[in-house]
């Protein structure tokens, strides 16, 4: 079990985990019209791809905009939480670990109120 997500898991033997650095996450999938557990994992990329065909299905034709902005504040709030804990609320640690400049990674902690 890694220590940024108790939900992640990594199999050592398996190079679909490997090339994603063990982000592995069980993801609910559409099962004969209804969400149920499936017991296949997901990669990170394909639970964004899965959350976006879910998205896209319940608009049910309403008009949708600005969908890139959306999912950046979406996925990048959790991010910086989970980068945060997981250094201990160490702002230099965390811009290394995210490949951010430190003021960069300030100002975005400040947009999402966590500074």
């Amino acid at each position: 079990m890694n220590k940024l997500d108790e939900a992640a898991t990594y199999n050592s033997t398996d190079p679909q985990s490997r090339s994603n650095a063990g982000f592995i996450y069980s993801k609910r999938e559409q099962v004969n019209g209804s969400y149920g557990q499936v017991p296949e994992q997901y990669t990170l990329r394909q639970s964004v791809e899965h959350s976006l065909r879910r998205y896209f299905k319940n608009l049910d034709n309403e008009p949708a905009t600005d969908l890139y902005q959306m999912v950046l504040r979406e996925v990048e709030a959790p991010l910086l939480e989970t980068v945060m804990r997981y250094t201990g609320n160490n702002q230099s640690k965390a811009s290394i670990l995210l490949g951010l400049n430190r003021g960069t990674l300030r100002t975005k902690l400040k947009n999402y109120g966590m500074l």
